[in-house]
């Protein structure tokens, strides 16, 4: 990535911010393989979209959008009430990896972005993944 420039203006500031967003949210509701995921956010997505743009914005180094609305993002407190497990933070990636690919040409900024955003994702868990019951220890 250019040192001179941040991560939203690589990807096109308002309308590529916007794009990722978008195309994260149409995934998770398209695709089968993130169900888990989508059912923890509140239907219909259009809220949660405009948030989630908001803080892109400036979580990518653009305008601090969500900060002026609603304050510090504090996510990790804002996600408590979900339980994130490590299978749930897959299926955020797989769903974040896919509106990358689709919406960002450059793949050496999408590696970047990959790594930032895998970072984030950890940080939101907050549970185990559930043992199965066949693979209970006596």
């Amino acid at each position: 990535m250019n040192n001179n420039q941040t991560a939203y203006q690589l990807i096109g500031e308002i309308e590529g911010t916007r794009r990722l967003a978008n195309a994260f949210y149409d995934i998770m509701e398209t695709d089968p393989a993130l169900t888990e995921l989508l059912v923890i956010h509140p239907l219909p997505l259009d809220s949660v979209r405009e948030k989630f743009y908001l803080f892109l914005s400036g979580w990518l180094g653009g305008p601090d959008l969500f900060v002026q609305q609603y304050g510090h993002p504090r996510l990790r407190m804002r996600h408590l009430p979900f339980t994130v497990t490590p299978a749930l933070k897959i299926q955020w990636m797989m769903c974040m990896d896919k509106a990358m690919q689709r919406t960002i040409d450059n793949q050496d900024i999408i590696q970047t972005l990959h790594h930032a955003f895998d970072g984030l994702a950890e940080h939101m868990i907050n549970s185990p993944d559930p043992v199965c019951p066949s693979h209970k220890r006596s």
